[in-house]
């Protein structure tokens, strides 16, 4: 299988969070996906909202316009958000859009 056919989205729903897992390249023709993944899951403020990136491989400002807006949202829902296992690689790319300093992130050893 190509890199460029491994996008692969998987939900893990638990009392008290939802962890949306991203795997693969997350580039405009896939960011409608995961928009559709993560739609369904913003307005549920009784758990927190996890995006797991330890697979995620790239990432274009398409999907960092969809990070920004989940975060913006959560926040005015007053509901918990944070992205978890961030390779170092997305890591860079974060802290060079300015996005690190907004959100609760764990990242991964390289």
């Amino acid at each position: 299988m190509e890199k460029r056919d491994s996008f692969q989205l998987t939900t893990l729903r638990s009392e008290q969070r939802n962890t949306v897992y991203i795997q693969g390249e997350l580039d405009l023709s896939k960011v409608g996906e995961l928009r559709s993944v993560l739609d369904c899951l913003i307005a549920d403020t009784g758990r927190e909202l996890v995006l797991s990136l330890k697979e995620l491989t790239y990432i274009d400002s398409t999907g960092i316009g969809v990070i920004v807006s989940v975060l913006k949202a959560r926040d005015v829902l007053q509901a918990s958000f944070r992205v978890e296992n961030v390779p170092p690689n997305i890591k860079r790319l974060f802290d060079m859009t300015g996005l690190t300093k907004f959100l609760r992130m764990d990242t991964v050893e390289a």
